[in-house]
């Protein structure tokens, strides 16, 4: 997968913006303040790290050999995924969206507002 294509995907997501708080190797995108993906690159492979229910996490990492724990994250709650294309491109945009709606789900209710009222301005 090209790495330009999955940070716009990313960056696509409402109230979606990119830092890098951990170092230049380390993309981080948050919706409002909280983290939900983590694009780095490990013994030059480039990876993300996806938020994920925790017995999703485990299904997921059983079918793929290119999925484990969160690499310095919460083991349960976190997967990261190497990209090396073992992973179809449908599935990880999949875990991407699982991801995001998991982290904007628990946000406050001040920061859910926000959010929509940006994409309704935007909109108009």
């Amino acid at each position: 997968m090209d790495i330009n294509t999955l940070t716009s995907y990313l960056l696509s997501k409402k109230g979606s913006s990119d830092q890098y708080p951990f170092g230049d190797d380390v993309l981080v995108i948050k919706v409002a303040s909280k983290m939900f993906a983590l694009l780095s690159e490990r013994n030059n492979q480039p990876n993300i790290s996806l938020k994920c229910d925790p017995f999703i996490a485990e299904n997921l990492r059983q079918q793929h050999a290119s999925i484990t724990p969160g690499y310095h994250l919460n083991k349960s709650h976190w997967n990261t995924i190497i990209l090396d294309g073992s992973v179809s491109e449908i599935e990880l945009f999949r875990m991407i969206d699982h991801s995001y709606e998991l982290v904007f789900n628990k946000l406050k209710k001040s920061e859910k507002d926000a959010i929509r009222e940006q994409e309704s301005t935007d909109s108009r």
